[in-house]
């Protein structure tokens, strides 16, 4: 019985001896390079696989060249992806929504009314109302455009982006009328006054930043005198 207790003390000793001296710092060294290795490959891939805008990019890319009857057709598919639909509907802003004729307007308008009641992703949302806002600013002015700012506030950054751009780019195609600054200022307005005891830093609040943004560009529209209507905290900075 001494003699298999000594025996197994002494193989017990030998294998924590080698295991210790096979962590010397040149392995633990490796070892952590090697962790580090896998993090950053892991990181990597996820950022690949869930970077919303390269998806979309990526798709748009990939039918830029479309005409547009393909691209209605791609937007009325109810089975189609959220990532692709939001390219279509892109796209087809971006190469047909200032061209289209009264006849053919309603029509379109119809498809992307129902597919924007049926959207479940923001993506398209975001994509569906900028480009009714395109086709028809006057009309869909007073809907839209609140309905955007609100998207700013979505916990997705790159829809909170996508959404800030789209109004910028609104407000840059018009003539700065005084009717349409003043919905972005009563919109903000609501929001600020909502908000106004937690709001964040502009320097590192994006949301925040780009709402103070959109404020900038009514006021200049309005006048100064709209100062005395925000809470003077948001007031602080302007």
């Amino acid at each position: 019985m001494n003699r298999v207790w000594i025996c197994s003390m002494v193989f017990l000793g030998s294998f924590f001896t080698s295991w210790a001296l096979a962590q010397t710092p040149q392995a633990v060294d490796a070892a952590v390079t090697q962790e580090e290795k896998i993090a950053t490959v892991e990181s990597g891939f996820d950022n690949v696989i869930f970077d919303d805008n390269m998806l979309i990019n990526g798709y748009a890319t990939k039918i830029a060249a479309a005409q547009k009857d393909f691209l209605l057709s791609a937007i009325n598919d109810d089975g189609l992806a959220a990532y692709r639909k939001a390219a279509a509907v892109r796209v087809f802003r971006q190469k047909f929504a200032g061209q289209i004729v009264t006849k053919e307007r309603a029509i379109i308008e119809r498809v992307l009314l129902r597919q924007l009641e049926r959207a479940v992703s923001a993506f398209v949302q975001v994509e569906i109302m900028h480009t009714l806002l395109v086709m028809d600013r006057y009309r869909y002015f007073d809907g839209m455009v609140p309905a955007l700012i609100q998207k700013m506030d979505h916990y997705d950054d790159a829809v909170s982006d996508l959404a800030y751009k789209s109004v910028v780019s609104v407000n840059g195609d018009g003539n700065q009328r005084s009717r349409e600054a003043r919905i972005v200022f009563n919109t903000l307005r609501k929001m600020f006054f909502l908000t106004r005891k937690k709001l964040g830093d502009v320097a590192t609040d994006s949301r925040l930043r780009n709402k103070i943004d959109l404020m900038r560009w009514s006021i200049k529209v309005l006048g100064t005198d709209q100062l005395k209507d925000l809470p003077k905290e948001v007031i602080g900075l302007m």
